[in-house]
């Protein structure tokens, strides 16, 4: 039998499978670091298809290493599954695990006749927390040769423009007094907070195209008749690449620091997590998962009308280090975008629940088509 036609037969059998997987994933939505039960259905899932499961990798309870086969081209695909505070799954998160356990799934059984090892990783915390980065330095990508993923929005592309991120965790600490009886008594916090923002404001004059910074008061104070002691803030600094990310971030971080000065308040400054980095594309797969896309029926648009940076991605920091893709898939969701509650329902609905075979199929037949050309199998183990 062909091989994709092999694939495809293989995803229809566990179809309502990988679909119940992504509705129970949806239906109880964890945030980063705390996707307990989410870890443990993908595990299970893959468990039951023969996989060899690793669970708690990196020392990250909710990561998780599955493996099938013994060939020599080692191919990864990521499982996201973390949720938004507050939102659920707005992002989607859901359909990627569901997609990337189906798409495993379907080539295990054709591990040895493609000579590949099928690896699937199961990220946490991609929202905030960088499971993957954490993944990448205690070796857990270690002899892959190619990553891949897939993701729900709004639109359709095979090529991933995303922006290195990085955030700044900031508290302030001056003196509570009362507010109206001594308030030259206090050290206000809260000014601290208001100073810094009016700076950042005034920085974003000075940004270059693309770059980005936003955030929120994460504390502003306890009643209005007292000088806060303490406030902080929460920002957000994103820049085209990983290099120049770190340039803003010290901008940034003086803004604060600027801010502590005048006021006379004290401060301590720490990132939630590392730092994402901007998304490099390997060509010959993101054309290669194209092509079998819209063989799919995928519609995709013309060149130069395909969106521009959006949003970061910890997946950005596995392409600076493996040859990577991280397409996205459309989704029929009315004007509603990814982290909205609106775009949340969606993601449990019919339109996702296609996006999730079809990505899980392109996924798949790209692995196929990849393993089956001899030069650019070649040249993927080789590391060309």
């Amino acid at each position: 039998m062909d091989l994709k036609e092999a694939v495809r037969q293989n995803i229809g059998r566990a179809e309502q499978s990988a679909v119940d997987l992504s509705h129970r994933i949806h239906a109880h939505p964890e945030v980063g670091f705390e996707e307990y039960r989410a870890a443990q259905w993908v595990g299970d899932a893959l468990s039951e298809a023969g996989f060899a499961v690793n669970t708690g990798v990196a020392d990250l309870p909710t990561a998780l290493l599955a493996t099938a086969g013994d060939g020599p081209l080692v191919v990864g695909i990521c499982a996201e599954y973390d949720a938004l505070p507050g939102l659920g799954h707005a992002c989607g998160h859901n359909v990627i695990a569901g997609s990337a356990v189906a798409a495993a799934r379907a080539l295990a059984p054709l591990a040895s006749d493609l000579g590949i090892t099928v690896k699937v990783f199961g990220t946490p915390a991609e929202e905030n927390g960088g499971g993957k980065v954490l993944m990448l330095d205690a070796g857990l990508f270690d002899g892959t040769h190619a990553a891949m993923m897939v993701h729900p929005a709004t639109f359709e592309q095979a090529y991933t423009s995303v922006l290195a991120n990085g955030d700044l965790l900031v508290d302030f600490t001056g003196k509570n007094a009362h507010a109206s009886a001594a308030p030259y008594e206090g050290v206000n916090a809260g000014d601290a907070v208001t100073l810094a923002q009016v700076a950042i404001g005034l920085l974003r004059q000075q940004l270059h195209p693309g770059d980005q910074i936003h955030g929120i008061v994460t504390n502003g104070g306890e009643a209005p008749n007292i000088i806060p002691a303490k406030a902080g803030a929460h920002y957000y600094i994103r820049a085209s690449d990983l290099e120049s990310l770190k340039v803003l971030e010290q901008r940034v971080q003086r803004c604060f620091e600027a801010a502590a000065l005048a006021t006379g308040c004290e401060m301590t400054s720490a990132p939630t997590g590392p730092d994402y980095s901007e998304f490099r594309n390997n060509t010959a797969l993101a054309d290669l998962y194209e092509t079998n896309a819209r063989q799919l029926g995928r519609r995709f648009a013309p060149v130069g009308e395909t969106s521009s940076a959006l949003g970061s991605t910890d997946m950005g920091n596995v392409s600076r280090a493996i040859p990577a893709i991280h397409p996205t898939l459309a989704l029929d969701c009315g004007t509603s975008v990814n982290h909205q509650p609106e775009f949340a329902a969606h993601c449990a609905g019919a339109s996702a629940d296609r996006a999730l075979i079809d990505g899980a199929t392109a996924m798949a037949w790209t692995i196929v088509d990849l393993a089956t050309d001899p030069t650019l199998r070649a040249r993927f183990i080789a590391g060309n």
